[in-house]
Parts: structure tokens; sequence; C-alpha cells
């Protein structure tokens, strides 16, 4: 199992725009879509990552509860699928279905979405605020597969609260650390 950290782009960036295709709704969603009107989590996962499965729980309960707070949340898989086929887009909708994901499942073909939001990792997590602009990036929490640290969405959560109530995000922020992103 491979433990790549995030590259942690820079707080203050504007998020990137893009269209992708949804492989749930089979449609193509662009970022003024799926934004939320208080702030967006964009998350780059995969299917097949042991550092995914094991947080994939925890996202899909986070993603249910800040929803209608006004956080955004959609998930990008940019990884090479002739390499590694169970990423495929066919298989990215049953798995959105099998963990009951309330939010779009993007498939990043050309991989330029992950590279211009620097991504480097499977899970990587980015929030913005409401005028598109990075206030959080970095870990879940501190959980990782079979370190016995139960699966809580603190550093997450922590800064998604304090965007909801106005106040400043820590800036002491850690790197997610998962599987690297499959380039091509």
């Amino acid at each position: 199992m491979a433990r790549t950290p995030s590259n942690m782009l820079a707080l203050g960036t504007k998020a990137p725009h893009f269209e992708l295709l949804d492989t749930v709704s089979e449609t193509m969603l662009s970022l003024d879509q799926v934004k939320g009107k208080k702030g967006t989590v964009i998350m780059f996962i995969c299917n097949h990552c042991p550092f995914v499965i094991h947080v994939n729980p925890m996202i899909s309960k986070l993603a249910k509860a800040y929803k209608p707070l006004g956080i955004g949340f959609v998930a990008i898989s940019s990884n090479d699928v002739d390499n590694y086929p169970q990423d495929a887009p066919d298989l990215m909708k049953i798995k959105a279905k099998e963990e009951e994901y309330s939010f779009p499942y993007l498939y990043d073909e050309s991989q330029e979405v992950a590279q211009a939001y620097d991504a480097a990792c499977t899970p990587d997590f980015y929030l913005f605020d409401g005028n598109e602009l990075l206030v959080y990036r970095g870990q879940l929490d501190n959980s990782r597969p079979g370190n016995g640290i139960p699966l809580t969405g603190t550093d997450l959560k922590n800064a998604m609260d304090a965007l909801l109530a106005g106040k400043e995000i820590d800036s002491d922020q850690r790197p997610s650390l998962g599987c690297n992103i499959k380039w091509k």
C-alpha cells in the first residue's frame, strides 16, 4: 500500500473550474453546478484504494450532514483506467450506489483536473469557501487503514464548522495520505 501525501495547494487558491462526466447521472457537471452556497468539498478518490475504502463511510456521513447546511460535495476519480480497470466509470457508478454517495462521482479521464488541483493521492480533500477560495486542504482525520485510530472526520469537520460559523480556519493543516493518483 503506497503512502503518498497530498501536495497542499496554497490556501487562498481559486478553485479551478471543471466540467466532467458524473458517472452516476451520466451527465456532464461543472463546478458551478456542484458547489454549495457556503462552501464546497472536492475530494479526489477512486474505487480500489484501501485508504479511500477506509474513509468511505465517513465521507458519505459528512456529505449527508453538511449538504443541508450549504456545503456542496463532489468526488473526482482521475486514475488511469487502462492500467487500473477497477476504477473505470461503469464501476464508479456501482461504487457510488454501494457506498450511498449523496454527491456526484466525476470521472477525470484527461487527468487535467487533478493536475489543476495539484492532487497527489486518494483520498485528497479540498474545502473552498463560498467565493471558491481554498480554506482547507489535507486529511480527513488521523485514521488510516490498520492504525487503530477511530474514523471521525475531525479535521475536515472542524474546517467546515469554522467556515459555517464565520470563524478563521486554522492554517496548520496536515496532508492527507493515501495511494498515489495513477497517472497515464
